[in-house]
């Protein structure tokens, strides 16, 4: 989604808003690369169709860039096309660099751009009215055109400051756990309702103090909303801050009065809320709590603790887990971020293909939450080429388990906690889990006892009597599965 998020806020140029009224084939050209965004979000719906849903952003996006080129005098095309050159190099080295199990914080980056991108075309629009069209009587910037880049530049700001932290939780240069500032909540009131106040004075007085304080006053807000947020929440955040920097390029959008800008971020800006409505009923998250921040750190989200290892476990081994999944009539696998880290996808592929050899009928459950941006498990799974009839969502397939032999659970954890269920004093309770407990057989693959799952709760999974824990890294514990499934 985020490839053609981006754009529209490129398209933020000075232009004369009279060009877009009266000329219908702008409108027109602007109208078909609307369809081929939404075409383009149908597409990314579903695997199977997400390469189409790609092609049609990129053709929308293309039509949108050309008709803004052709129909406004901005600047001259050397320089516009010096310009995408450098951004389109620089784009796709590091497309080309990043790993998959990377592609949630380069997400979170992305987001970032398009923050920053609404923030400096508010202030080039306020330093330079005239040249964008949005001048009312007396010379001065129109009372509509304020609130609109107000707005834009106070949810951009939001979106940067808000998306660095999220990159710097999800690639772990900065703690995962909650930052819990004390009276946080009052303060993020009490800046967001400065901020509207200072917006709707800026109706009256465009002086230059109030667009700064609004400005700085938004990137702090940005700050404060993310850092309480634990490292579980993180794929509803990712979620919530791609719907932010639709509307940033939105509001932008009416300020520059850019119909491509309007149109396509509000498409991101809705279909990234719903997601994040979606992925908060998956994790029993409240939606109006996202929004606030902080919610991860309320219901103890991040946190950290050990497992209770005195407790008895069973420990078993390669060997084990290759010859009871070969017994198996049917195997379930269930994904998390370890099997990311490990970067296990592919040899967890030609693990299926050798138990699909010997008539082993094998299933993927991938959980709405699994991962570190919605998805991102499904990414992983269509890298190592696992076919999409093979992948299942939590609703699908969860009434299997009780008829599976095995669940082979590599690198999730609190996705397939029992806590979820049966204890109400559980940071993750109500929120809908896997039911491995009722499988026949269960392998858990983790690097060790001494660790839990990002919600920092202890796993019933790990000690039940099915249950034979593999304690190795993923890559290499699946590694020597293959390997005793070949001899």
């Amino acid at each position: 989604m985020n490839d053609y998020v981006a754009g529209p806020t490129s398209l933020a140029v000075p232009a004369e808003a009279a060009a877009h009224a009266v000329n219908p084939w702008v409108a027109f050209a602007y109208l078909v690369a609307g369809v081929c965004f939404i075409l383009a979000l149908r597409g990314l719906s579903h695997p199977t169709t997400s390469r189409q849903g790609n092609r049609y952003g990129m053709i929308g996006m293309t039509i949108a860039v050309v008709t803004t080129l052709v129909t406004h005098d901005i600047a001259s095309l050397p320089e516009i096309g010096i310009a995408i050159f450098l951004g389109g190099t620089i784009g796709w080295v590091i497309a080309r660099k990043i790993a998959m199990t990377d592609m949630p914080q380069l997400v979170a980056a992305f987001h970032s751009l398009v923050g920053l991108a609404a923030v400096l075309v508010g202030w080039a629009a306020y330093l330079n009215p005239g040249a964008f069209g949005i001048l009312g009587e007396g010379g001065a910037i129109s009372p509509v055109s304020r609130v609109e880049m107000g707005l834009g530049i106070a949810i951009g700001a939001i979106t940067f400051s808000g998306s660095i932290i999220a990159f710097l939780k999800l690639a772990g240069k900065m703690s995962g756990a909650p930052i819990m500032l004390p009276g946080r909540h009052f303060i993020n009131l009490g800046t967001l309702a400065a901020i509207l106040g200072l917006t709707v004075y800026f109706t009256q007085d465009q002086s230059f103090w109030i667009i700064a304080v609004i400005t700085v006053l938004a990137f702090i807000i940005g700050f404060l909303l993310i850092i309480p947020i634990g490292g579980a929440d993180m794929p509803v955040v990712v979620s919530m801050l791609n719907s932010y920097s639709g509307w940033a390029a939105a509001a932008m959008g009416f300020t520059l009065h850019n119909t491509a800008m309007i149109i396509t971020g509000a498409l991101v800006g809705a279909s990234g809320a719903i997601l994040s409505y979606i992925m908060c009923k998956a994790m029993n998250r409240g939606f109006l709590s996202v929004i606030a921040g902080g919610f991860g750190a309320d219901a103890g989200g991040g946190g950290g603790g050990a497992a209770q290892t005195d407790r008895p476990w069973k420990r078993g081994s390669a060997e084990d887990a290759a010859f009871m999944m070969s017994q198996a009539e049917q195997v379930i696998i269930i994904p998390g971020y370890g099997m990311a880290v490990a970067q296990a996808q592919h040899v967890l592929r030609e693990m299926t293909d050798l138990l699909k050899e010997k008539g082993v009928t094998v299933k993927f459950a991938i959980h709405p939450v699994a991962g570190r941006m919605p998805g991102h498990m499904n990414v992983l799974l269509a890298e190592a080429n696992v076919p999409y009839d093979e992948v299942f969502e939590l609703e699908d397939i969860n009434g299997e388990f009780a008829q599976t032999d095995v669940a082979f659970i590599i690198g999730a954890n609190d996705v397939v906690n029992p806590a979820a269920k049966t204890d109400k004093s559980s940071p993750i309770y109500g929120m809908p889990v896997f039911e491995v407990d009722k499988a026949k057989q269960v392998f858990f693959i983790k690097r060790s006892m001494g660790g839990v799952g990002y919600a920092g709760v202890d796993n019933d999974v790990f000690y039940m009597d099915q249950t034979m824990m593999l304690l190795s890294d993923a890559k290499k514990m699946v590694e020597e599965i293959n390997k005793s499934l070949a001899d």
